[in-house]
């Protein structure tokens, strides 16, 4: 499991995202550019120790990321409000790759064109959105879940002490 941000503004949210990619084991990519340096202190501050843990890579462009994902063969999962699916209802793949758009702006058409599958959250009528880390770590646990890879975290856990 993997989840990718595209140009993301928040350097404290992107942050956020990338420790529980970190913690959680999963690799994260940065589809740039950013709306901040991603050398940034608050981004450093909001990731804190947990980013020399991770397994993560910037893409210069959107179309550097989607060369990539089309070489890979990952599906490509987009979280938006503007979706049909409740990411509930969704069945995960263990190399799927969550998205999630821009703070300010989500994805352009043309992204969201390209995504395999749009999953939306559920909210409670009238409010518009979640904020982007609590979206990535609703649909990666769910996600976890279905593939039986927070199974494995537990595993390893144990095994540790």
């Amino acid at each position: 499991m993997q989840i990718a941000l595209y140009q993301p503004d928040i350097p404290q949210n992107t942050g956020t995202i990338l420790r529980l990619c970190a913690c959680l084991g999963l690799a994260a990519h940065i589809i740039e550019p950013a709306g901040f340096p991603v050398s940034d202190r608050q981004f450093r501050r909001a990731g804190m120790d947990y980013l020399d843990q991770l397994n993560w890579r910037r893409h210069d462009s959107w179309s550097a990321f989607e060369a990539w994902r089309s070489a890979e063969g990952h599906r490509l999962l987009l979280l938006t409000t503007r979706a049909a699916t409740c990411y509930l209802d969704f069945s995960y793949g263990p190399d799927d790759i969550l998205l999630l758009g821009r703070e300010s702006a989500g994805v352009p058409d043309g992204v969201a064109a390209v995504a395999d599958a749009r999953l939306r959250i559920p909210l409670q009528p009238g409010l518009r959105s979640l904020n982007v880390a609590m979206a990535a770590a609703m649909a990666a646990g769910e996600a976890l879940r279905q593939t039986g890879q927070f199974v494995q975290l537990q595993s390893a856990q144990g095994a540790e002490g």
